[in-house]
């Protein structure tokens, strides 16, 4: 009986840096003033990961579907992500990952 194979990108899971941008501290203020690094093959990854540490942060990113939302962008290594509906961007060992909430009002 063969074993049980691995995740595909198990292999491609490189530690990155995460930084937010400061209003995304208001709610959720565990997360200020640490240095965020997780493990992560993709941006969804990276969302995963952060949505462990910080439990609900992955939908005030994401909606429902999964897919970016319209108020927040992505950024790998001062990249613009390409792929807002899956997340499937690569990230890479040392990269740094920026989520950037657009702020709006009168």
């Amino acid at each position: 009986m063969a074993e049980p194979s691995a995740p595909v990108a198990w292999y491609l899971r490189a530690m990155v840096r995460v930084q937010l941008t400061r209003h995304l501290f208001t709610f959720f203020p565990g997360l200020e003033g640490k240095a965020i690094e997780v493990e992560a093959a993709t941006v969804a990854d990276v969302v995963r990961s952060l949505d462990a540490l910080a439990p609900g942060i992955g939908f005030y990113i994401c909606d429902e579907l999964g897919r970016l939302r319209t108020h927040v962008n992505i950024f790998v290594s001062k990249q613009m992500i390409r792929d807002r509906h899956a997340l499937s961007d690569a990230v890479a060992a040392n990269d740094e990952v920026f989520i950037l909430q657009a702020l709006s009002g009168g």
